[in-house]
């Protein structure tokens, strides 16, 4: 039986995001104030600020006249570094979502403060909506933060402003690399509906990460096989097999947002229908024909950035679903 405490009485005309404001306030300075935010953050930024010097100064040695010399800054692994800045952003960004949410509601409940919050002309769903939007408006400014700082650097080092394409472009990257955290963020907040005990919500949340962004590329094949039979045919490869890997891959958020910045990154790249993710993260700097406009490469992103949008829209409602049933004692 719920608690008749659960939540204050609407009173005629009350709107059930009464205190959302306050909520993301309060969430977002408690955000960027704490400890664990600033040492991620810390860590973001030292090594996308290592990883941009590093591709200016492999840049600057040898490349000359280019019209894309900003966007390389984020598709150039240069040595030592395994990764370039996307690939090094694509597996960051998951680790600092899951940070900031992976305790937002079961904290509350652990606190024994969730009940006198909803005490309050606060209502559950200004509550969860309100974290979400606190977690997702931290990681946005800082991400913002190290955008300007990678344009900074490579106006300091390079000696010359980006293009307006490019600009445009980069503008696209942060969108969907603000997307791409949503989901992360949303998950973790799912988790932590889900589990009580805030370590294990943040394990559920760390294994689902491990296993779409390293072991997805393993499992997907075996998928495939099993929903449309073996991958070599007759007269070889079978389109069927190649398809069913493809959709499968799309399945996870890592494929999404590496597509979407390729495309974006890599004027180049006219499609992303022929391109393996392990591929996808072999293109620094490949030449792939005569660059696409900005337009037509939006255009080209469009369903993957919509698959970012739309997971993270799903997971957070199931997350406000669960917590709407869920029984918040006195």
């Amino acid at each position: 039986m719920q608690s008749t405490s659960a939540s204050p009485v609407r009173h005629r005309g009350g709107s059930p995001w009464t205190g959302l404001g306050t909520v993301i306030a309060k969430e977002t300075a408690d955000h960027l104030s704490s400890a664990r935010m600033r040492i991620l953050e810390a860590l973001m930024f030292l090594s996308a600020i290592y990883g941009a010097y590093a591709a200016i100064k492999t840049i600057r040695a040898t490349i000359g006249e280019s019209p894309f010399l900003f966007l390389r800054l984020f598709t150039m692994a240069p040595d030592p570094m395994p990764f370039s800045l996307i690939g090094l952003l694509g597996y960051l960004i998951p680790l600092v979502a899951i940070a900031l949410g992976f305790d937002a509601v079961n904290g509350e409940f652990n606190r024994r403060t969730l009940s006198r919050i909803l005490a309050q002309p606060i209502y559950r769903d200004a509550l969860l909506l309100g974290k979400f939007l606190a977690g997702l408006l931290s990681l946005a400014i800082g991400l913002l933060s190290l955008w300007l700082l990678v344009i900074g650097l490579g106006l300091l080092l390079l000696g010359l402003p980006p293009s307006t394409e490019e600009m445009m472009r980069m503008l696209g990257f942060l969108v969907t690399t603000i997307a791409y955290g949503g989901v992360w963020l949303a998950l973790a907040l799912l988790f932590s509906v889900v589990f009580r005990a805030p370590a294990t919500a943040a394990l559920a949340a760390l294994g689902t990460w491990l296993v779409l962004s390293l072991f997805w590329s393993v499992i997907t094949p075996i998928f495939a096989g099993l929903i449309v039979g073996p991958a070599e045919g007759v007269l070889g490869p079978r389109d069927v097999y190649i398809q069913a890997v493809q959709i499968i891959d799309r399945l996870s958020p890592n494929t999404l947002y590496t597509e979407t910045a390729i495309a974006l990154l890599q004027p180049a790249v006219r499609t992303l229908a022929a391109l393996s993710p392990a591929l996808i993260m072999q293109l620094q700097g490949a030449i792939l024909g005569a660059p696409l406009p900005v337009t037509q490469s939006f255009v080209l992103i469009w369903p993957q950035l919509t698959g970012l949008v739309a997971t993270t829209i799903l997971i957070f409602a199931i997350a406000y679903i669960l917590f709407q049933r869920q029984e918040i004692r006195a």
